[in-house]
């Protein structure tokens, strides 16, 4: 069982930064897959990047690739999305996900344990 708690979500305006943080409990956290899914308003979930358990694989939405960056610190147990050069369609909810095996990363139904969610919104 994991636990996933989301902070660092706010107001920013466009080409603004943010730094989300996933905090994950439990003592088996560095054997998870992590992800960062996002939903707007009236939109389905969608995918913006995963990191493999050991941080040496990560995958990215191409929307978000070159400005976004997944990271994790397992000493932590924490999770990381460094957002850099926010635009407005970037607004919604930013959710962290874990599973210990994902078939495919950027699947959400792949990810068992879900946190609450943290919202951004990008102002133009």
């Amino acid at each position: 069982q994991v636990q996933l708690v989301e902070s660092g979500g706010g107001l920013v305006q466009a080409g603004g930064s943010l730094r989300l943080s996933c905090a994950a409990s439990g003592r088996t956290f560095s054997s998870y897959a992590m992800a960062w899914f996002r939903q707007a308003p009236g939109k389905e979930r969608e995918f913006v990047a995963a990191i493999s358990w050991s941080g040496g694989s990560t995958y990215y939405a191409d929307s978000v690739k070159g400005r976004f960056t997944i990271s994790r610190d397992n000493a932590k147990n924490t999770v990381y999305l460094r957002m850099n050069i926010l635009n407005p369609e970037d607004t919604a909810d930013y959710y962290c996900a874990a599973d210990l095996n994902p078939d495919y990363y950027r699947n959400p139904y792949d990810y068992a344990y879900w946190g609450q969610g943290t919202q951004v919104t990008v102002s133009s």
